[in-house]
């Protein structure tokens, strides 16, 4: 990997002290207040697309999960586990539910929230449109109400961890921190950077970009379950000198995540290539500036090359896959068996792409993702879906050990899925003959009705059928330490 020397690069202002991990320690303190859940319940243990889904997914038809401070300490069969329970703790049940990880979107904006079935004929219009929506978070008002509402739906659509574009405004960024942490989220995000191709009101400079970024990690990255993600919001619209100072900024603060976009419309490439004329194309822009490797996730990547999918694979760099999005904008369709077989598997998972895309569903997108997948002549399973949406976005965001799978010593993020949450979705998983069979008709007919409740950090922090569905109070403290 090379990076650029340009004379006309910003000085960068001194760091702080090094980032701290993006696996907070647990507090060690008895949990006055332990949960525990029952009800059948799925996990993964592996890629199905590397082991094939019967040693990947985990099944238990009468499960437990046991939560403490904040994280998993049991999950297996009730039988087993029931006896293990902490003094006084009856576990809520689900029968007749599917407790699953809480879902990870690996690529959203919630300053397009608004924004959303905006029309557009093709990306360049309906991005036009959408600036004017990003406008608006210059009034932090308005970025705090829109934050708020948008946490709500993630936590309405069983979304419990989310990688997020703000806007070029650093309070914007603020805001959205501020609401996740008041509904224990797991929430990476970051400030845009973009210093041409957009309008004046919209635009920060690298030295501007660089500064005010610096200040957010050190606010806000590592502290409680947030994590900052450098954000440039493409190559067009960041000079060199802009990219430059995102490296510098990333090699000072090394566990941060990068977040951009790559490859959406064919019609960026040759416009990637008239902007950067020295580099061997779109991949190699962010390579040259030293913004690949594990914990970046580049959203799209539609159009990326064999090589360059090769190129992610070796560096670790994950794409995130955004079908409803792709399908909504007319942007094409990610070859999802070619990215995740062959001899350089490539780390893959689900992103909604609010506001191009059309939900924040995690289950519709799934449904999306097997009709991309169909068009390209390839099945994909519910299994597999879940994976992307579940333990795959933790592999893509550098958070597999943390969250995603249910597994103990983890963070206590999980999602209960209601198969009979409509009459039509009822009459379906009445008959479903299997475990895979009941996934799959969630992915084809599940949507935020058919999300039960969310609990984040182990606390029920979204109750569908509740009076009031929020009604949880606000994570005032976090069960998590600073690393």
């Amino acid at each position: 990997m090379t990076t650029s020397t340009s004379a006309a690069a910003p000085v960068p202002t001194p760091a702080p002290n090094p980032s701290p991990s993006p696996s907070p320690t647990a507090n060690t303190a008895p949990d006055p207040n332990p949960t525990a859940v029952r009800g059948p319940l799925i996990r993964f243990r592996a890629d199905p697309f590397r082991t094939g889904n019967a040693d990947a997914l985990v099944h238990e038809p009468d499960g437990l999960l046991i939560c403490e401070n904040g994280r998993i300490t049991a999950a297996g069969p009730y039988a087993t586990l029931r006896l293990r329970l902490p003094p006084g703790t009856e576990p809520v049940h689900y029968p007749g539910h599917l407790i699953t990880p809480g879902f990870i979107d690996a690529h959203t904006h919630y300053v397009q929230k608004e924004a959303i079935a905006a029309f557009g004929a093709q990306l360049p219009d309906w991005l036009d449109r959408t600036y004017v929506t990003e406008e608006r978070f210059a009034d932090g008002g308005h970025a705090r109400r829109v934050a708020s509402s948008f946490c709500d739906e993630l936590l309405r659509n069983g979304t419990t961890t989310a990688l997020v574009f703000a806007s070029v405004h650093a309070g914007s960024a603020d805001a959205l921190f501020e609401e996740a942490t008041r509904r224990g989220m797991r929430v990476a995000a970051g400030k845009v950077w973009m210093d041409r191709n957009a309008p004046e009101t919209l635009l920060d400079t690298a030295q501007r970009a660089y500064d005010e970024s610096a200040t957010l990690i050190e606010r806000w990255h590592g502290h409680g379950r947030n994590l900052y993600a450098i954000t440039p919001r493409f190559a067009p619209t960041s000079t060199p000198e802009q990219l430059e100072a995102a490296g510098a900024l990333r090699a000072a603060h090394p566990t941060t995540l990068v977040h951009t976009h790559i490859s959406e419309h064919r019609d960026e490439i040759p416009w990637v290539r008239s902007l950067f004329p020295d580099r061997d194309g779109y991949l190699d822009v962010y390579d040259h500036y030293g913004l690949l490797g594990p914990r970046t996730v580049l959203a799209h990547g539609i159009h990326l090359t064999p090589a360059e999918r090769d190129q992610c694979a070796r560096t670790g760099t994950a794409v995130a896959h955004c079908p409803s999005s792709n399908l909504y904008l007319g942007s094409g369709l990610f070859p999802l068996r070619e990215a995740k077989e062959g001899d350089h598997p490539l780390t893959v998972a689900l992103g909604t792409d609010i506001g191009a895309g059309t939900s924040f569903a995690l289950l519709q997108t799934m449904r999306d993702a097997h009709q991309v997948a169909k068009l390209r002549e390839h099945a994909l399973d519910a299994v597999k879906s879940f994976y992307l949406a579940t333990r795959g976005g933790a592999e893509a965001l550098g958070l597999a050990d943390t969250v995603g799978s249910l597994t103990p010593g983890q963070e206590a993020d999980f999602t209960v899925l209601d198969p009979q949450a409509t009459p039509l979705l009822a009459d379906r998983t009445a008959q479903a003959e299997n475990i895979e069979d009941l996934l799959f008709a969630l992915t084809v007919l599940g949507d935020d009705r058919a999300v039960r409740a969310t609990y984040t950090a182990g606390r029920l922090a979204y109750d569908r059928d509740a009076a009031k569905p929020f009604a949880a109070p606000p994570f005032a403290t976090t069960p998590f330490a600073t690393g």
